[in-house]
């Protein structure tokens, strides 16, 4: 069974009556089936009205359920937004880019997920409706661990939102794999960074990924960074026990050590990147 309705309250009342699963770019799903036959029923969201673009909606930005990662990459957007820019760049190939939503990476909901950690550092909601109503969750409560959301079977997501006091200061991204382009993380590490006229830290947010089951804000070290001088040291308040609470795994990419050394020196560069 295939529905493809063109209306978020068409799309509500199949999920009311019966379990699907929601396609949107399809770009994790087909993968997945690898050489079997689809036999679930699948609900085609991807004609749905309104739910594409990324707009400033009073004291939020609102990146749309179906803005892919070209949108992003193409969209006029703050500084506070590069991070998710350049981690958009590192999502698959272009035609990947072309096709594969934002709301659809955290959906997957991946720990090698590229998307999660610079919405992470953005304080990030994920809205999602149903024909009971609407929620807002935080980002950190919406994915639940590998490939497990908080996302009900009634519910779709229908967009991200970003507080616009939040969405300040400069950003960046930095990624390790295995090869330059079209590769899962061994590690990877978003921040932002907040200065005032001093030129002095007044904000700081940074999270690491593929290092835990979910990627992690390092609220320790976002304590530590302020008031430090937006200059090259930020990178030599970066330590080791800053890191202590992640879970990195052993791996065919990278066992565990490597992994936390790796994202140790990641975020040094993360933070020297929101500099320039």
């Amino acid at each position: 069974m295939y529905e493809r309705p063109t209306t978020v309250d068409a799309a509500l009342s199949l999920l009311a009556k019966d379990r699907w699963t929601v396609l949107a770019g399809g770009t994790d799903f087909y993968p997945a089936l690898r050489d079997q036959a689809v036999t679930e029923p699948v609900l085609d969201i991807s004609a749905l009205k309104g739910l594409r673009g990324i707009r400033r909606e009073g004291n939020s930005w609102r990146i749309g359920a179906l803005t892919t990662w070209s949108d992003v990459i193409s969209d006029n957007l703050p500084p506070a937004f590069d991070a998710l820019k350049l981690a958009a760049r590192e999502v698959g190939s272009v035609q990947i880019q072309n096709r594969a939503t934002v709301a659809g990476n955290i959906c997957n909901a991946s720990p090698a997920a590229d998307g999660v950690p610079p919405l992470l550092i953005l304080d990030a909601a994920v809205e999602t409706v149903s024909s009971r109503g609407k929620r807002h969750l935080a980002l950190a409560d919406f994915i639940l661990g590998n490939r497990a959301t908080a996302l009900r079977p009634d519910e779709i997501v229908t967009g991200i939102l970003i507080p616009a006091e939040i969405a300040q200061g400069r950003s960046h991204f930095v990624k390790l794999g295995t090869r330059k382009y079209l590769v899962i993380s061994i590690a990877m590490v978003a921040a932002r960074i907040e200065t005032g006229v001093d030129n002095r830290v007044t904000g700081a947010s940074v999270s690491v990924g593929a290092c835990s089951v979910v990627a992690q804000r390092l609220r320790g070290l976002e304590q530590a960074l302020i008031a430090k001088p937006c200059d090259d040291s930020l990178a030599q308040a970066v330590l080791s026990a800053h890191l202590a609470h992640l879970s990195p795994i052993d791996d065919i990419r990278a066992n565990a050590d490597y992994r936390a050394e790796a994202a140790c020196e990641l975020v040094r560069r993360a933070l020297l990147g929101c500099l320039t």
